[in-house]
């Protein structure tokens, strides 16, 4: 296998990976309440808001994780 093969491939599955990311923020609000967890942080004072959805990112980040193990373990 050639290295421009290898490089198809890890382009190939980054895209897959990207388009399913995608898709799962656009359906998994949704369905997931994703964004809107308990813990995620909101402060609101007059017009100005602040947002930080650290909950929704710990639990994006053990998905992908243990998907990506999944996927790419020997």
């Amino acid at each position: 296998m050639t290295p421009l093969d290898m490089l198809g491939r890890v382009l190939l599955w980054g895209g897959l990976l990207l388009a399913m990311l995608g898709l799962l923020l656009l359906w998994g609000g949704k369905f997931l309440s994703l964004g809107r967890l308990p813990g995620d942080i909101v402060w609101q004072r007059g017009p100005v808001t602040f947002y930080f959805p650290i909950v929704t990112c710990i639990v994006l980040s053990l998905l992908l994780t243990l998907l990506l193990n999944f996927f790419f373990r020997r």
